[in-house]
């Protein structure tokens, strides 16, 4: 659970009724390693009955992303109805960015929506689909390269890391890169 200190910071970056979710959701582990492989049962399902916001949130390693998402007001986009299908970069992934670009980001709405909406594809796209293509438009309006190399697969400069995390309205894969257009 998040310190109070933690909390009051959130809320201040985030609307109250998500900022409320990311207090009080209780965190797991990635759900693609812990529920969404093969025979996932139970919390697979439970997964899929949740939006890709409260899914990344309830995950407990895009708190970044969750973070960002709020300042760019895209959080109800991806509340919506969809389906999107989301190259979701974890925590790792944002430390990975030098702390004066990603502070930039977040303090240039603008900026910041152009890159998350690189993130984001219309339509549900599942792993065996994505390793058919070579690139795939997004929101954010020009296409992403993605390519396979000895079995794995990059979307851009990222590597997939978690695949097919389903969601009721999308489904999410995660890489080990922020995609910057």
């Amino acid at each position: 659970m998040y310190s109070k200190t933690m909390t009051i910071g959130i809320s201040r970056l985030l609307s109250p009724v998500f900022a409320f979710a990311l207090a009080y959701t209780p965190m797991t582990e990635v759900l693609a390693k812990s529920c969404c492989s093969s025979g996932g049962g139970e919390k697979a399902q439970a997964a899929a009955e949740k939006d890709i916001v409260d899914t990344a949130v309830a995950a407990g390693k895009f708190n970044t992303l969750a973070k960002a998402l709020g300042v760019a007001g895209l959080v109800e986009t991806l509340k919506g109805k969809g389906p999107f299908t989301v190259f979701a970069p974890d925590d790792d992934a944002f430390a990975k960015v030098p702390a004066e670009t990603l502070n930039g980001l977040l303090a240039d709405k603008e900026k910041l929506t152009k890159v998350l909406t690189y993130h984001v594809v219309n339509g549900e796209v599942l792993a065996n689909k994505v390793v058919k293509l070579k690139s795939a438009k997004t929101l954010e309006g020009t296409s992403v390269p993605i390519k396979v190399t000895d079995g794995k697969v990059s979307v851009g400069d990222a590597n997939v890391t978690a695949t097919d995390i389903k969601c009721a309205n999308g489904v999410i894969h995660v890489i080990d890169k922020v995609l910057i257009p």
